[in-house]
C-alpha cells in the first residue's frame, strides 16, 4: 500500500470513520478533530463579520476562493474581501451573521463539505429578519495542516 490509505479500508491514513452528530447523521472518514477545525474556521469568518473587519473575514479564505451570494458571483479572496468591505461600510454597518451548522461531511481527509443555515441580524435589530435567513454550503480544503474556505454558496432560504 502507498501509505495513502489505511489496508483494506479505502480511507485516507490517519483517518477514523465517525459519525457527525450535528443535523443529519452521515457517517464519514475524517482525521480526528477535523470536525472541530472545520468548525473553528466557520467561527472566525462568522467574529470578524461580528467585528465588521473585512479583511479578518477573508482571512481563512483560498486565494483562488469564490462565494456564490444572491446576485453575486465573486471569484477570488481579494474580491470577496472588497464586496464584505464595502458591505460593511453600509448596507451591513454593525451587523452580525449567525449561524447554525446542519451537518458535516468529509470527502476525503483534506476536503469538508459543511451545510448551515444563517441569518443576518441588522444593526438595532434583537432577531433577524425572516428575509434575511439563508441556506448555505462551505467547501473547506485543508492545506499544511491549515483548513481554508474554498467556497461559498448561500441562498435565501424559503418560508416553511
Amino acid at each position: 500500500m502507498d501509505g495513502l490509505h489505511c489496508e483494506g479500508s479505502g480511507r485516507p491514513a490517519g483517518a477514523a470513520k465517525r459519525n457527525i452528530v450535528k443535523g443529519n447523521v452521515m457517517t464519514d472518514y475524517a482525521p480526528a478533530g477535523a470536525d472541530r477545525s472545520v468548525r473553528e474556521v466557520l467561527a472566525e469568518v462568522y467574529a470578524a463579520w461580528a467585528a465588521n473587519d473585512a479583511d479578518a473575514f477573508v482571512q481563512p479564505y483560498a486565494d483562488t476562493a469564490t462565494a456564490i451570494l444572491p446576485g453575486s458571483y465573486l471569484r477570488g479572496r481579494q474580491a470577496i474581501r472588497a464586496a464584505m468591505a464595502a458591505l460593511f461600510a453600509s448596507h451591513l454597518k454593525g451587523s452580525k451573521a449567525v449561524h447554525e451548522v446542519q451537518d458535516i461531511r468529509f470527502a476525503g481527509a483534506d476536503v469538508a463539505i459543511v451545510t448551515s443555515k444563517g441569518a443576518v441580524v441588522l444593526a438595532g435589530q434583537a432577531e433577524p429578519d425572516a428575509a434575511s435567513r439563508s441556506l448555505e454550503t462551505w467547501v473547506l480544503s485543508r492545506d499544511g495542516g491549515s483548513w481554508r474556505v474554498q467556497a461559498l454558496h448561500n441562498c435565501p432560504q424559503q418560508a416553511a
